[in-house]
């Protein structure tokens, strides 16, 4: 009698391991398609608020200035006027942690004065 040889099959684990690690890569890229925020600006520090990156949000930096999108405004009612009419119900300002608060308390009633219908202030999660 001949015993018969049992072919044994191995798993495609490397292949699998591969696709995996392609769809990582894939996801990575793909979630990272919003603009970058400006790198000499620092955000304030909150806890426990719900917050999302906004890729058009008014940027105000430490000493006062506006910019939308890389342009600098001069004028809360400059950035109302370069956004469309119709998407003003909700206006994001991403502030410089340095800037005075006066400033930004005075921002705000200005974006309001000027057509806004709610003003969010953007800032940095703290999970300590």
């Amino acid at each position: 009698m001949r015993r018969v040889r049992q072919s044994q099959q191995r798993e495609p684990t490397i292949a699998l391991i591969n696709i995996v690690f392609l769809m990582l890569i894939f996801f990575m890229v793909a979630g990272t398609l919003s603009r970058p925020l400006d790198p000499s600006l620092t955000l304030i520090d909150t806890a426990d608020l719900e917050g999302r990156a906004p890729p058009d949000a008014l940027v105000v930096h430490e000493d006062g200035r506006l910019t939308y999108l890389g342009a600098e405004l001069g004028s809360a009612a400059d950035f109302i006027e370069a956004r469309d009419e119709t998407d003003l119900a909700e206006v994001r300002v991403l502030p410089d942690r340095a800037l005075d608060a006066r400033m930004l308390v005075a921002l705000g009633r200005d974006l309001r004065a000027a057509g806004a219908e709610r003003v969010l202030m953007v800032t940095e999660r703290v999970t300590e």
